[in-house]
This record gives C-alpha cells, structure tokens and sequence, in this order.
C-alpha cells in the first residue's frame, strides 16, 4: 500500500472507506450503471460514514478535517474496487462543489446549505461548459442581469456532471457584456428555481451510473442572496479553485491506474499461455517494470503535490502538471493493461475494460490535457525572458 504519505489515522480511516463501499456501493454498482443512476440515498450513508465532506465545519455538522490525504484514502479505496462512477461524483463534491460553499459563502449562506451537504442530503454541481465554451471560461455567454430583488438568468450548460441530481448548482454566469475579466459573477441556482430547467441526460462512453446533464436557463428567477462572493469576481474564483478540481483529477487518475495495473500483474501471474504463466515470458516483464516505474515515479509528484496542497502551497502551474501527466499517463497504461489481458480485457466483466472507458475523459475535463500544456507553456515563457546581448 501506499508509502510514508500516509500515518495510522489515514490508515484507520481507511479501514471505515472500505468497509464502507463493501457495504453500500460494491453491491449496487451494476444496478446503478443499468440504471443510468446511483441511488442518492448513498450519499447520505456515505456522509455519515465520513466518506465525504469532512471540510465542513463541526458547527455546520462536518468534521472539520482538511487534510487532503483522506481524500487521497477515498480515492484509491474507489478504484480498488472498480467505483468509478461513485467515486466522480464524490469528487464532484469534495473537490469541486463544496470549496466554493466553505470559500465564498456569507454566513447566512453558510447556514443555508451547509449542513444539508454535510450529511448528504443536499447534492451540488458545478456548471461552466456551455456548447461553445469549454477549458476558455471567457467564452460564457449565459447572461445574468439584475432586476428588483433578483437576478434574471438566460442560457445554457451542457456537460454537467450530476446535473440531473443536483439541488445546488454553481452556475457561471455574465453579468457585464463588456466587463473583460470583472464580466463574470457566481450563482448558486435550487432545484424549484423558476425558469430553471434540466435538459436530457447525456449519453457517454463511459461512466454509465454517473448523470451528466444539459441545463437550460429561461428567466431563471435567482434571489440576490444566492450571489457567490462579489459580483465581478466569477473568473478569477474559478481560477482559483481549479487547483483543487485538478489535484481532484490527479488523485483519481493516479489511484485506478494504480489499481487496474495491480490486478493486471495478478492476472499475468495466473494467465498461462505456451504452458507457463504469462510472467514466465520477458517481453511481459519488460512491460510490467516499465509501468510499475511509471507509476512509482508520478505517485512521488502526486504525493509532493498533495503535501504542497495541505501547505497552501499548490501552485496553478503545479496543479495544471499533474493534472495532464498522470491523466495522459492514466490512458497509456490502462491500454496496455488492457492489452495484457487479451481477448478477456475487451469484456466488460473485467475491471480493467470498464476503468477503460469510464477514465477516458480525465484528459478533457477539468481543462484539457492541451490547455494545460498552455497555461505551463505561458509560465515558462513569462519567467524566461531573453537576456540583452552584454556589450563589449
């Protein structure tokens, strides 16, 4: 298991996440990606078992908890056990939704929404991407104008996780046509909302039992006090957060691969082929050594990043590294894992043919693996400026 990152508490703690998913998650999993749908009283359970939302203060009904390492615990315990449509949307809370309530929230506000996502019964969602607006957040076009004793809102999100479950959604809205980078403001928009309405779920490759929506805003009715933070200040705190929506990304990717490679090792141990286990072949434990080096490599990034992050110390451009690396990383070795396993890693009974698919988009959300190597690209440019010649 993982390594000095780790001390007796997350240990123990752990031991609760597993017996937990062993309980209420690893039984359901088929239902649910039958179904299109997790059943959302398990966000309740999950809550009370402190599977989630330990960032919530004791007075809000958490558990005060901010250390990052318990996320990480979550994260590997989801992928040993194949969760990842459970474990998105976990992640969806902890690493995206809910630092946006603790960090922008008055404490009115607070009161409001806190406590019911602490036990889990109020579900979150976070809605940025619209049809032509994805990883460039200028592109919003959702408009939202103030008018008496509320905010009118016109638009429409596409891609949005868990937006058919949601009771909160964070909506990225503009509020000056001509404001530059102060254009944008936050609203957190209800579900009985007026004018608010959720469009079809959308199909996708992977991720079956984690809904993913189209939300359509027509005059959408929003109190004032629903306002996140200041208006004008949308896009530089959603700038501010993605540090932690992409630590999220990392933490996931790195944990199933990790995860997925281990069953592949086991496989190939068991696997014969010519007369003799699969390992009993070279080439095979080329293979294998170079992933399990890989791995060991990028998990001591991963791990760096997640002490950074308990510091205060993760930097965009850090968070941005990781975050493409091990996502990319991600994608070249559940290929080859798939491939070890021959005709077998093409069914979907086996783990590593459905982390196949539900992994995929861990390269495009939370800004593309393309706009990463940007936004790095700019840092290292703006740092690097040319030395004048000295003159003789």
């Amino acid at each position: 298991m993982r390594r000095a990152l780790y001390g007796p508490d997350h240990e123990a703690y752990r031991e609760t996440v597993r017996e937990f998913l062993a309980r209420e998650v690893v039984p359901h999993q088929h239902d649910w990606d039958r179904d299109h749908r997790i059943d959302r009283e398990v966000f309740a359970r999950a809550a009370k078992a402190g599977i989630y939302a330990l960032e919530v203060d004791e007075r809000y009904g958490g558990a005060g908890e901010h250390d990052y390492r318990y996320r990480m615990v979550v994260c590997e315990e989801v992928a040993r056990v194949n969760a990842l449509s459970f474990g998105l949307t976990v992640s969806l809370q902890d690493d995206l939704v809910l630092h946006y309530l603790l960090d922008l929230t008055t404490e009115d506000q607070k009161q409001r929404w806190l406590p019911g996502f602490a036990c889990g019964e109020l579900i979150g969602a976070l809605a940025m991407t619209e049809p032509g607006a994805g990883s460039d957040l200028r592109g919003i076009r959702t408009s939202a104008r103030r008018e008496g004793d509320r905010w009118i809102l016109n638009g429409q999100k596409t891609f949005i996780s868990s937006g058919i479950m949601a009771d909160l959604v964070v909506v990225a809205a503009r509020t000056d046509q001509e404001g530059g980078s102060r254009a944008f403001s936050l609203f957190v928009v209800e579900r009985e909302t007026p004018g608010f309405r959720r469009g079809r779920q959308l199909e996708k490759i992977g991720l079956p039992a984690q809904d993913t929506a189209e939300l359509f805003f027509d005059d959408a009715a929003v109190p004032l006090d629903n306002l996140l933070g200041e208006e004008g200040r949308g896009l530089h705190y959603l700038m501010s957060h993605l540090p932690r929506e992409r630590l999220g990304v990392t933490a996931q990717a790195i944990s199933t691969t990790r995860a997925i490679f281990e069953q592949t090792v086991e496989y190939c141990q068991q696997r014969n082929a010519f007369g003799q286990p699969l390992t009993a072949l070279q080439h095979i434990r080329f293979q294998l050594a170079e992933m399990a080096t890989e791995l060991d490599i990028t998990e001591a990034y991963v791990d760096k990043s997640v002490e950074a992050f308990n510091a205060g110390e993760l930097s965009p451009i850090d968070a941005a590294k990781g975050k493409w690396y091990v996502s990319e990383l991600q994608n070249r070795l559940l290929d080859r894992c798939l491939q070890l396993h021959g005709g077998y890693g093409y069914m979907v009974e086996y783990p590593v043919a459905r982390a196949y698919l539900d992994t995929r988009a861990q390269t495009i959300y939370g800004g593309t693996t393309e706009v990463m190597k940007e936004l790095i690209g700019r840092e290292i440019a703006g740092s690097r400026q040319a030395v004048p010649p000295k003159e003789d």
